[in-house]
């Protein structure tokens, strides 16, 4: 069954990591508590092999640890899913924001849309300051009202992160570290501070373990470790992680037998759909979970998040019913994550339930 599982894999991701094309690519599979690794190409232009134990940016799989938060929050108490923003950030007061709920934002049904979230990208970077004046000042398009639509927004998670930090008086690297990394035994994942040259501040030994980011084209782009935001305030640069690290997320997110039942409701609970989008594409239909995307095939749901930016590319791909787990991380832009979720996740499930 195994040797079967990595076949299918294989035969999908070999053709994305040749030789003729840029960077390399780390993957990770969980299945039954079975884990296996693959890795191709390489981590930059010194041909430094990937491996499993490579750390790659993982520009929005950070997400899925946000969201974690708020559902970990909710549980113990400290925090709700309708406590609108204003309970912890005061200085939002704009005829718009100030109805927004922290739920809203976790679900990306805010109807925030900033000029961060889509193109053509602008060449300005915010403040924290500055962010809260753009926010006051949003007015949505008609038919836009919190709850009721499905809009990606990228600041949207950056106003979380703020929250978040508001509502624990810590900052999101220790938060997401002490209540997600150290219980999951997560020690190569975290969330750097940006340096003045947009290159993560980590130590050195950590750094000779990133790699150079690439564009779609070969071209690289920034130096090893390269961060990008819009936001010049702390916190606000991406998570690094190794697919070894993320391998041990996906298996808590699916199994979780062995984690504290606090912290596996957690995960659970943002996996559940709570926005049906109505979009169709082929034969799949999609929802919106906590960070997650719900994507409803014939024959199996996968519970997906896709990642990117213009040198890197990541993908966390769940099918819970199965306890199935994929991890891929590319060091280009737009690498075909799809193929994960049309066609590995699918043939996996179908040859467990053909085995029953």
């Amino acid at each position: 069954m195994i040797a079967q599982m990595r076949d299918i894999v294989a035969t999908e991701l070999a053709p994305t990591a040749t030789p003729d094309q840029p960077g390399g690519l780390a993957a990770a599979l969980y299945a039954g508590r079975h884990i296996e690794f693959f890795s191709y190409g390489f981590a930059d232009d010194a041909k430094r092999p990937v491996t499993p134990d490579t750390l790659f940016n993982l520009a929005s799989l950070r997400k899925p640890f946000e969201a974690t938060l708020v559902a970990l929050g909710t549980l113990r108490g400290e925090l709700r899913h309708d406590d609108p923003l204003p309970k912890y950030l005061p200085e939002l007061n704009g005829d718009y924001i100030r109805k927004i709920t922290v739920g809203e934002l976790a679900t990306h049904t805010s109807g925030l849309l900033l000029p961060t979230d889509h193109p053509p990208w602008p060449n300005d970077s915010y403040s924290q300051a500055q962010f809260i004046d753009m926010l006051n000042a949003f007015a949505p398009p008609a038919g836009i009202a919190p709850g009721k639509q499905r809009i990606y927004s990228h600041a949207g998670y950056v106003l979380l992160q703020l929250v978040l930090e508001r509502c624990y008086r810590t900052p999101i690297s220790r938060l997401v570290e002490s209540r997600i990394l150290a219980p999951l035994g997560m020690q190569a994942t975290s969330i750097p501070e940006r340096g003045p040259d947009n290159r993560a501040m980590m130590k050195e030994a950590a750094l000779r373990r990133v790699v150079q980011g690439y564009s779609d084209q070969g071209n690289a782009i920034g130096p090893i470790g390269n961060q990008q935001s819009y936001f010049d305030f702390p916190g606000t640069g991406q998570m690094f992680s190794s697919a070894r690290d993320l391998s041990t997320f996906a298996a808590a997110c699916v199994d979780g037998r062995a984690i504290d039942p606090q912290l596996r409701e957690a995960l659970r609970m943002t996996q559940r759909e709570s926005f049906h989008t109505g979009q169709t594409f082929g034969q799949a239909t999609f929802g919106q979970a906590m960070a997650w995307e719900t994507v409803h095939l014939p024959d199996v749901t996968v519970v997906d998040k896709p990642g990117g930016l213009n040198n890197a590319s990541g993908y966390i791909g769940l099918v819970p019913g199965r306890r199935i787990g994929i991890v891929l991380l590319a060091n280009r832009g737009d690498y075909p994550h799809e193929i994960a979720r049309y066609k590995i996740l699918p043939a996996l499930a179908h040859l467990l339930t053909a085995r029953g």
